[in-house]
């Protein structure tokens, strides 16, 4: 071989190296990645959490139209469900916005494949924790979402003073832990694993313990009226 043979021939080794090289890096940017990054969020994680969030907002609405003047022990009750409640909203809130959905679910509790019409109870009657069952004294629950209550229920608790706003309240309040603790048990029976049924579980545990609270400041109360 020729000295200019070799010359020819390192230099065309070096052209089709710079090929490869060109190509790799120019690749990623041409070809599209046809390998989908896995969801932050099930379709059950998210049904959840949406619905939660409706559910949370509308507690915390109930603590803010319980009467000012009502006693010091339901107010400190309602207080401390209500920092609980914004603690766990913004968690909540705050997985939506990761997973880049909307915090309202456009299809509410369709992920929960269960019937929460006026024929099926609206809490559980074995919840985990020990929470009682509801009675027949207590409004009886929407049809929408287990445990919420209505608009005018809500204008009712506004306008309510003295013990009847807080026979109400905790009556409300406690038929919305009930819902919320059937939802807490159908999602955490669901998931797998996973912080949502991490966080399920711990609602399950915190309204149960926190529904006993509201019935015994219920029996109290209507025990002493007439």
């Amino acid at each position: 071989m020729t000295r200019a043979d070799w010359v020819k021939g390192a230099a065309l080794t070096s052209f089709a190296v710079l090929l490869l090289v060109v190509g790799a890096a120019l690749g990623p940017l041409v070809l599209s990645d046809d390998t989908a990054s896995p969801p932050v969020m099930s379709d059950t994680e998210i049904g959840f959490t949406q619905d939660m969030v409706a559910h949370h907002n509308q507690a915390l609405s109930m603590t803010q139209r319980l009467d000012r003047a009502a006693d010091p022990t339901v107010r400190a009750l309602a207080q401390q469900l209500a920092d609980t409640q914004r603690l766990e909203l913004g968690m909540m809130l705050g997985w939506l916005r990761m997973a880049r959905v909307v915090t309202t679910n456009p299809h509410p509790m369709a992920w929960m494949h269960v019937d929460t019409g006026p024929d099926k109870s609206a809490h559980p009657g074995h919840a985990h924790g020990g929470a009682a069952t509801s009675t027949a004294a207590e409004p009886p629950a929407p049809t929408t979402m287990p445990g919420m209550a209505t608009q005018e229920e809500l204008d009712a608790l506004s306008a309510a003073r003295g013990t009847d706003a807080e026979i109400l309240f905790l009556r409300l309040m406690r038929r919305h832990h009930y819902g919320g603790i059937q939802m807490a048990q159908a999602a955490e029976r669901q998931l797998s694993s996973g912080i949502v049924k991490q966080a399920a579980r711990d609602m399950l545990d915190t309204q149960s313990r926190e529904s006993g609270l509201l019935g015994l400041l219920l029996d109290q109360r209507t025990a002493a009226t007439p």
